[in-house]
C-alpha cells in the first residue's frame, strides 16, 4: 500500500494553512509530522483523510485518487484518530465495546456479524483494555479514552493509520506502550502510520521518516538523523537545544532555552527589580 501526497495546499478563508505539501509513504513505514502549533500538522492529516478538501493537490493510494472514493471504501483503507474526542461520544453513555464496534461500520451490512464481534474482542485484547469493555466511555480517564479511540480506528482494519497526537493524554508508560504497539503493527503487520507529534524525542525514536513543518510548508524531510538537528530546531521552534545520539541510535533532544522569548525577558526583568 503506497500513499502519495501530491502538492496539497489548503486555506482557512484567506489564511494559507498548507502550501504545496508533497511526500510518499510506503507499506510498513512510520512517518511523524512535527512542528510548532499552527504549522499545519492536524490540517494535513484531515486533508489526507478527506475530512478537509484541499483546493490544490490530491492524495493517491496505490495510484488511485482518494477523493474519487466513497466514504465506505476510504474507511477500509484509512483509519483516523483525532486529537480530541467528539463531544457526542463524551456525552452519550456508550460502552467501550460499542465505541470500538463503531469502527466496524464500513463492513456492517444488515446486521452485526460474528466476525465483527470477534474483531472487536481481538483488538480490545491487543490494546490491553478488554477489562474496560462494559465500562461507559464517558466515565473513563483521558488516557483510557485515548486507547479506546485508537482501538476504534484499528477495528476498521485500515492499511493506513492517521493519528493526531496519539500520546497526548497518556503518561510516559502508556505513551511507550502505545508507540510500541504501533511499531509492532507497522513492522509485523504492514500497517503504514502518519502521526502528528509534539514530542520530538518520541518522534525521533519511533519514526522511519520525519516531516518538519513550518508555516504550512515542509521545512525539512527525511530520516530522523537528517531532520532532527540543532539548526532545524532553532529555525523552526526558536529554541536552542543539544542533539545527541541515544543508545538506540536515534537523535535525542535536550532543550536549553527559547530564543528571543518575551516571557524569558519578562522574568529576567522581574528578577532584577
Amino acid at each position: 500500500m503506497r500513499l502519495v501526497i501530491n502538492d496539497i495546499s489548503f486555506n482557512y478563508k484567506s489564511i494559507a494553512a498548507l502550501k504545496n505539501v508533497c511526500f510518499e509513504l510506503e507499506k510498513g513505514e512510520i512517518l511523524s509530522l512535527v512542528g510548532p502549533n499552527g504549522s499545519g500538522k492536524s490540517t494535513l492529516l484531515k486533508c489526507i483523510d478527506g475530512i478537509l478538501k484541499p483546493y490544490v493537490g490530491a492524495v493517491f493510494v496505490d495510484g488511485k485518487k482518494t477523493f474519487s472514493m466513497d466514504s465506505k471504501e476510504l474507511a477500509k483503507i484509512m483509519g483516523y484518530v483525532p486529537q480530541n474526542v467528539s463531544g457526542a461520544t463524551k456525552v452519550f453513555p456508550f460502552t467501550v465495546f460499542d465505541v470500538v464496534l463503531a469502527g466496524r461500520k464500513p463492513y456492517i451490512g444488515w446486521s452485526i456479524t460474528e466476525k465483527d464481534i470477534d474483531t472487536v474482542v481481538s483488538i480490545l485484547k491487543f490494546m490491553g483494555i478488554e477489562d474496560l469493555a462494559t465500562r461507559y466511555f464517558n466515565e473513563l480517564s483521558g488516557g483510557e479514552q485515548q486507547k479506546v479511540i485508537i482501538a476504534r480506528a484499528l477495528a476498521q482494519l485500515p492499511k493506513i493509520l492517521l493519528m493526531d497526537e496519539p500520546t497526548s493524554n497518556l503518561d510516559i508508560k502508556h505513551q511507550l506502550e502505545i508507540l510500541y504497539l504501533i511499531h509492532y503493527l507497522c513492522k509485523r503487520m504492514g500497517l503504514s502510520v502518519i502521526m502528528a507529534m509534539h514530542d520530538l524525542n518520541l518522534a525521533s525514536r519511533f519514526s522511519d521518516k520525519i516531516i518538519m513543518l513550518k508555516n504550512g510548508g515542509i521545512f525539512a524531510a527525511g530520516p530522523p538523523e537528517e531532520v532532527i538537528s540543532m539548526e532545524n530546531i532553532m529555525d523552526v521552534y526558536g529554541v536552542k537545544a543539544y542533539v545527541s545520539k541515544a543508545s538506540f541510535g536515534k537523535p535525542q533532544i535536550t532543550p536549553i532555552e527559547p530564543l528571543n522569548s518575551w516571557e524569558v525577558q519578562r522574568i529576567w526583568i522581574y528578577e532584577k527589580v
